[in-house]
């Protein structure tokens, strides 16, 4: 077992991608527990598939630097999740209304992109399915500011964030600006997304940012206790995965999901079961 453990330890891309899924576990973790809390799942996966022209274009100018694909996915993804609160809140279109519209343009624009960029087609195969094990030094110190961005604004704005999120009533009358504490929650969810690209892939994004909180949320009551819970999650699921990618040889993104995905089942599972032998225990008694 210490050798199973052990071993891949030896090489420096697998530290390097194991640091890297612990930094963007935790970042996911937080803003995970606020998508599920507020039923944003499908924007999640919305603003994963649509910073996929960012992806592209900055995959072809800047001849495959992780760091152009970076800067422009964070762009896309922060006009995706601006535009898509001003128009659910100018017209009469609601929200998953216009999260459909744009998630289905931007995801179209990126596929024509890359249906002109033939030979690139194969280079960014990754972006989609997560390739963590492909983390540079550069790529490692860009993931751990950027999330640190996102785990000191969700600690500083954890009272604002939580009043949002459970009484928007109370909100209004305690004058907090709702409005743009909501665009400054899409703005991190964005990051976030962004900062999962080369771990996760744009196609199983939603699972990091639900899953985990999915899990704490079976077992826990209140939003701090959700948060760590979720975090435990997270971490256990990025871990394990990126074992199972390293011996398996499939997908590093793939592994992380299939992790969360059977933790998650787990927990439901014995939830379910001890609330069914409650319930037979009150009716014999």
């Amino acid at each position: 077992m210490d050798e199973i453990i052990l071993s891949p330890l030896a090489y420096p891309f697998f530290v390097r991608g194991l640091l890297a899924a612990i930094v963007v576990g935790i970042a996911s973790a937080l803003i995970g527990t606020y998508v599920v809390l507020k039923g944003m799942a499908f924007l999640g996966d919305a603003l994963a598939h649509a910073i996929l022209p960012g992806v592209a274009i900055g995959y072809v100018t800047g001849g495959g630097q992780q760091g152009a694909v970076f800067w422009w996915s964070l762009v896309t993804a922060g006009i995706t999740s601006l535009a898509i609160g001003a128009i659910s809140r100018g017209t009469k279109i609601k929200e998953d209304t216009a999260t459909g519209v744009l998630f289905a343009g931007m995801f179209a624009l990126g596929i024509a992109i890359i249906s002109r960029e033939r030979t690139y087609a194969v280079d960014l195969a990754h972006f989609l399915f997560g390739d963590v094990l492909g983390v540079s030094e550069s790529d490692l110190l860009l993931t751990i500011i950027t999330a640190a961005i996102v785990v000191i604004a969700v600690i500083l704005l954890y009272k604002e964030f939580l009043v949002i999120s459970f009484d928007p009533v109370l909100a209004t009358t305690l004058r907090l600006r709702t409005r743009l504490l909501e665009n400054l929650l899409l703005f991190l969810m964005a990051i976030t997304i962004v900062v999962s690209l080369q771990t996760i892939g744009i196609a199983l994004m939603v699972a990091l940012l639900v899953t985990p909180a999915a899990t704490a949320f079976l077992v826990t009551r209140r939003l701090w206790s959700m948060m760590g819970a979720a975090i435990g999650f997270s971490l256990f699921s990025g871990v394990v995965g990126l074992y199972l990618s390293f011996y398996a040889g499939i997908a590093s993104g793939a592994a992380i999901v299939i992790t969360s995905t059977t933790v998650f089942l787990l927990v439901w599972g014995t939830g379910a079961a001890a609330e069914r032998l409650r319930s037979r225990s009150r009716q014999l008694t």
